[in-house]
């Protein structure tokens, strides 16, 4: 019997559809009820806790290095404080029930007690059996939580898995082609598949003057264009370093298989998009302006 080769982008496709489906919970309303509930009510709180709980009651030294891409002025002023209104603990408590109830709302009970959301949760689970620990402190931290029952938030919790697995790995790659985080997301937005300027300033602390001086950095270094496009070069480094992650990334579904990584891929995206046009994210979320 012939065993299907697995496409050298099967994996980031596969990992691209759950990771949708996990993201739906940073722009949940419920997210920010159960923390409010806890005392935390600072959007930027809420998310530098319901992300790091896993790691413990950890500093902003930790946060901005695992994160990468947010200031550090910024951490460092809801973290280590956030840990001294709600524990780790409850806030992962309460993020189970916040997924719980927008996945419900996003995807409609029949869908959270399907057989097609059992299947996607068994396949996802099976690819995280191939993740390494090793230099994903993400990854690793979200591994040591216990896998949920009910087939929705296991499949949660396996795409928050293979998220963190991917997104330790992608640090690396991004570390080792010289770009900082700022500069990193200024490249992303520039591929028109990032978040806009807008959501990055938002969300992640920087200023105009900080996105204007790492474009400048950029462009000194051949990158973009006066225009803020991504120059032949930057298309270059944007596609290697993908590529490069891809293959950090590889063995969750290798170990899966192509077929299974192909049926994974079309479970999550059939749950991606209904979330999606049940209005889970922001309209202006993503793109070059």
């Amino acid at each position: 019997m012939t065993t299907a080769a697995l496409e050298p982008r099967a994996g980031r496709r596969c990992q691209s559809v759950l990771n949708t489906l996990h993201a739906t919970s940073y722009f949940a309303p419920e997210l920010g009820t159960e923390l409010a509930a806890l005392g935390v009510t600072h959007p930027r709180a809420v998310n530098f806790a319901v992300r790091a709980a896993a790691l413990g009651p950890v500093g902003a030294g930790a946060v901005t290095a695992t994160f990468y891409n947010y200031k550090h002025d910024l951490v460092a002023r809801h973290i280590p404080a956030v840990w001294t209104i709600a524990s780790p603990e409850d806030v992962l408590a309460a993020r189970a029930r916040a997924v719980d109830a927008s996945l419900r709302r996003l995807l409609g009970e029949e869908a959270v007690t399907s057989r097609e959301m059992a299947e996607a949760a068994r396949l996802a689970l099976r690819a995280t059996e191939a993740c390494s620990r090793s230099a994903r402190p993400l990854y690793s931290a979200h591994a040591d939580l216990p896998v949920p029952e009910e087939p929705h938030l296991a499949c949660f919790h396996a795409a928050t898995l293979l998220r963190e697995h991917r997104g330790d790995g992608h640090l690396a790659v991004l570390t080792a082609a010289g770009l900082d985080g700022l500069e990193a997301v200024v490249t992303h937005t520039a591929t028109g598949k990032g978040m806009t300027p807008k959501w990055v300033r938002a969300t992640r602390g920087w200023t105009q003057e900080d996105w204007d001086a790492a474009s400048a950095r950029l462009r000194e270094r051949g990158l973009l264009d006066d225009a803020g496009e991504l120059t032949q070069a930057g298309i270059a480094l944007r596609e290697e370093i993908e590529s490069e992650t891809d293959r950090l990334d590889r063995a969750p579904y290798e170990h899966l298989g192509a077929e299974a990584v192909a049926r994974l891929t079309e479970l999550g995206a059939g749950f991606a998009r209904a979330a999606a046009m049940a209005g889970a994210f922001p309209a202006d979320l993503i793109g070059k302006g």
